[in-house]
């Protein structure tokens, strides 16, 4: 029950029935307020119960300061949860988990379930095998499918075994496209304790690109693994209260740019004066002037930018959106009536209160790519060409040294990660801006011949070998998608033809894509281009990109040649999208299958014809570019609501492989041994229904010895699995071939993967082993050398405790739920730092890991520690409450020090779930016990 200090709670009516709503306009002050925050404020007053969520924390956020750069903590209850298959597989794993200890306990394990909506959409698992060919699709789903069954079993019976637990299958669409066209609500409906409730729809998202339904109005951005899981279990999340930079926008988009060209034109913009753990808020007379679908691809880059999220307000543009994707007019006057009511409808002549403003005319916005390796870095079109060939000639754009957003950005493909790095970490390299100096290049060139479809071709430095219109940041955009359509049709009617050293894929973030080309009869022109349908998921974006053509790949290892790849993606780091390709930039659909046409960087599009026709007139880009009108009549005719409500009737149903898989019955799952996917966590092995008191810690080794800015990406298992590595040897042992290994990312179901892999990134320096990179340590007191598993292992085997001595910003990085996951199951009882990165000092007290604090100015280097100590931590046995300071005890060569260490447990809830061993066993003790 809600405390209601501020006497919010109200009614709603719509048409024949009445809502439960916390009104925004009792806290004073809170007209000034900007939308993004204003819906933090509802959600706090709604879930107001004096000990997680209280009074002060809502008068704080009715005092925000926009200058403050330091503000208060608060409590956040998302309404849902949504998940992509890499990320979400753990969750769903200990949620099993968590049903077999209900049953050891002798509780009922149907008790385990989502407390709020789970929704996870399988997008991340399609590759790009098969292209250019009318059986594409159903090849690449059969391959999906016999690589992912073990995956794909545990998650179907999730499906049919949870409440509030929905899977979208795979081979359906891309997570944040579902998400935008069917899933969310924009205003969320759910029965209270007094009837039903209305209030914004809120989201957290085990994906980075979560915050594209930013542009729907509705508050959502991506967190890792361990607070979905909390939220899914109905636990609050702690948040300081963001700074929030408002974006006004003025003027329209001119002839010939699209959405694409607008969003990286923001990304420039926001990437130089840094947002990084900031709200975007949109506003201005230019928002009106923005499609809706325009503004979810301006969220979809919020981690691009580096910003938490980046939100449009409700408008009359979001109800006819609503309207276009079939939601039921009873939900759109919802909509409307509750915005209107609540203050969040956008007023253009109203200006809230922003931590800084800045201003983008639209009008200015020209066409763009964006490379070759950063997504913020944009080439007008204009200028590519000389662009492309002063980066191969070396001249621009030195290889960027990657700080902290960007090195972020890059360690979470494939599985993207959402971000969390301090604003402490020194700022990234700025985006580069071309400057036409007008030299003239001298690019190297060492053309290599390869027969192509029977006929001699040569391919060289800077052409293009794949060609990929992918992505939901684009494929959501009816815009862009029907204009790359009529772009391939005017090609085809003037006899153009793709390169044929080019991979050309077409893999939309929803199937109604695919109906509404059909319906408009362009998509034979897209498949004479070789854009056949391979996929409905991420694929080339996440790096999924499948091989090159085997002719071509040949060329480009025997000739070391640097080439390109252009995709309609928010991701372009260098071997990300393809190991053999290092240049990638990001475009728009349409110019995407321009520089297919075209075959190379080289080729300026503005300038150059792309071809001849019949006759052996030139053909230009601007002779085929079709116009703004053009598009439109074509989405006006042939987009409609049925074709949403058609399309998403059976979202969960699943195709033959899907349907046809044996599933057992019953409320727990049935583990395989053998699978090398999937594997019971042990997380819950030896629990009791009552927690142990907590005790000190006892002479503890240091397992690692770390210095500043280490990473999740250092800590987390990321990439490809290594055969020499732990993780790798274990695999072999299972039977599993070394071409079989798959990433990291699909095997987080399996801790015997996971654990191996932790602390083992190959850019780790641990101080124990000076000069050494990856993940090795020493064994005491014997002192050899082992990988960090192995002296885990044997330490556990002498029953000798654990801990961690880092740095300054422990745990910045993608957030990732096994860089504490992996810390606590190698035994780790404490982390010892100068400073830790919040997300992940949570996630380690959510996995019973004690984050601890030098005393200020104390760093293990200014305190001479070497690692080869014996440490011990007192003062925690014995008391009601856990004490804000701590003993640490340092014994080395027969000496003994103490220090006063900083015990990081902040919160009540903190305390609570270090108390229980971590969240998991504290939730399941209180359902245990209700």
């Amino acid at each position: 029950m809600t405390s209601n200090s501020f006497n919010a709670r109200n009614h709603l009516n719509v048409d024949d029935q009445t809502y439960e709503i916390y009104r925004i306009d009792r806290i004073k002050g809170s007209d000034r307020l900007p939308y993004s925050l204003k819906v933090l404020l509802e959600n706090l007053l709604r879930n107001e119960d004096g000990r997680l969520v209280t009074a002060e924390q809502i008068t704080a956020l009715g005092d925000w300061d926009p200058h403050s750069e330091i503000n208060p903590e608060i409590q956040y209850t998302p309404a849902r949860v949504l998940m992509q298959d890499f990320t979400g597989v753990p969750c769903v794993v200990d949620l099993v988990a968590m049903r077999d200890a209900m049953t050891e306990l002798g509780g009922d394990p149907r008790a385990i379930n989502p407390q709020i909506p789970a929704e996870l959409v399988i997008d991340h698992s399609a590759i790009a095998d098969v292209f250019a060919r009318p059986d594409a699709f159903g090849i690449n789903a059969e391959l999906e499918f016999e690589r992912n069954q073990e995956r794909y079993q545990l998650l179907r019976w999730a499906q049919q075994s949870f409440d509030d637990f929905l899977v979208v299958p795979p081979d359906t669409g891309i997570c944040h496209q579902v998400n935008l066209e069917y899933l969310s609500r924009v205003v969320f409906t759910r029965d209270g304790p007094d009837g039903k409730q209305a209030y914004p729809d809120t989201l957290v998202g085990t994906d980075s690109h979560t915050p594209m339904v930013n542009g729907l109005g509705v508050l959502g951005w991506g967190v890792g693994g361990i607070e979905a899981e909390a939220a899914m279990l109905g636990q609050p999340m702690s948040m300081l209260i963001p700074e929030v930079v408002g974006l006004k926008l003025t003027g329209e988009l001119p002839e010939g740019t699209t959405a694409t060209d607008l969003v990286l034109t923001v990304a420039e913009l926001l990437r130089r004066v840094r947002v990084v753990g900031k709200f975007v808020d949109f506003f201005g007379p230019g928002v009106a002037n923005v499609p809706l679908a325009t503004r979810a691809t301006l969220g979809n880059m919020s981690p691009e930018y580096g910003s938490t999220g980046s939100i449009f307000p409700i408008d009359d543009e979001t109800l006819s959106y609503l309207r276009l994707t079939g939601r039921s007019e009873h939900q759109i006057r919802l909509v409307e009536t509750y915005a209107r009511e609540q203050g969040l409808w956008h007023n253009p002549d109203q200006v809230p209160d922003y931590s800084q403003v800045l201003e983008l005319d639209l009008s200015t916005v020209t066409p763009s790519i964006a490379g070759p390796k950063r997504p913020q870095d944009r080439i007008p079109l204009a200028v590519s060409q000389r662009a492309v060939r002063g980066l191969l000639a070396g001249q621009t754009h030195e290889d960027a040294i990657r700080g902290g957003l960007d090195d972020a950005s890059a360690d979470s493909f494939p599985a993207s990660d959402p971000i969390a790095i301090s604003q402490r970490i020194a700022l990234d390299e700025p985006p580069h801006k071309y400057v036409d100096d007008g030299k003239a290049f001298e690019w190297p060139s060492d053309p290599a011949e390869v027969i192509l479809d029977g006929n001699i071709s040569s391919i060289d430095h800077g052409d293009v070998v794949i060609a990929a219109i992918t992505s939901c940041t684009n494929t959501s955009n009816p815009s862009v998608m029907i204009g790359a359509a009529l772009l391939a049709k005017n090609a085809v009617e003037r006899g153009l033809r793709s390169k044929p050293w080019v991979k050309t894929t077409l893999a939309p973030g929803s199937r109604v894509v695919t109906d509404y080309y059909n319906r408009s009869g362009l998509t034979p022109y897209l498949e004479q281009l070789g854009f056949d349908l391979v996929g409905y998921g991420c694929t080339t974006c996440i790096g999924n990109s499948g091989p090159l053509i085997p002719a071509v790949s040949t060329a480009v290892a025997d000739h070391d040649l640097t080439v390109a790849s252009v995709l309609s993606g928010n991701r372009n780091f260098e071997g990300r999208i393809h190991s053999e390709v290092k240049m990638n930039f990001l475009a728009s659909p349409p110019l995407v299958i321009a520089y297919a046409l075209a075959g190379t960087m080289h080729a300026d599009l503005l300038k150059d014809p792309l071809g001849h026709d019949a006759d052996g007139s030139p053909v230009f880009l601007r002779d085929i570019w079709p116009t703004t009108a053009e598009i439109k009549a074509v989405v006006d005719d042939n987009l409609e609501a049925e074709m949403f409500t058609a399309g998403y009737s059976d979202v969960y149903a699943g195709d033959e492989n899907w349907r046809g898989m044996h599933i057992p019955e019953g409320d727990r799952f049935a583990w395989d041994d053998d699978s090398t996917y999937i594997q019971r966590p042990p997380y819950f092995d030896g629990m009791t229904a009552e927690p142990s008191p907590v005790r000190d810690i006892a002479a503890a080794r240091v397992l690692a010895l770390l210095g500043d800015s280490v990473t999740t990406d250092h800590i987390s298992p990321a990439g490809a699995i290594r055969q020499d590595s732990p993780a790798g040897q274990y695999l072999i042992e299972q039977g599993v071939e070394p071409a079989d290994f798959n990433s990291y990312g699909s095997r987080r179901g399996n801790h015997n993967v996971m654990i191996r892999g932790t602390f083992a990134n190959v850019r780790l320096r641990n101080q124990l082993v000076p000069g050494v990179e990856g993940g090795f340590t020493r064994h005491w007191p014997d002192g050899g050398q082992q990988s960090i598993f192995d002296a885990a292992t044997a330490y556990a085997l002498e029953g000798v405790p654990l801990m961690i001595i880092a740095g300054s910003d422990c745990g910045s990085g993608s957030s990732r739920d096994w860089a504490a996951k992996g810390t606590s199951l190698l035994g780790v009882r404490a982390v010892l730092a100068s400073s830790f990165e919040r997300i992940h000092r949570s996630n380690l007290i959510g996995m019973g890991v004690l984050p601890l604090q030098f005393p200020a100015g104390d760093t293990a280097e200014s305190l001479g520690l070497t690692g080869e100590e014996i440490c011990s931590v007192t003062g925690l046995e014995g008391k009601d409450r856990l004490p804000s300071e701590v003993t640490v005890t340092i014994e080395s060569n027969g000496s003994t020090r103490e220090i006063t260490a900083t015990l990081r447990i902040d919160t009540p809830a903190e305390e609570a779930y270090y108390l229980h061993g971590g969240i998991l066993t504290y939730v399941l003790r209180h359902l245990l016990q209700r």
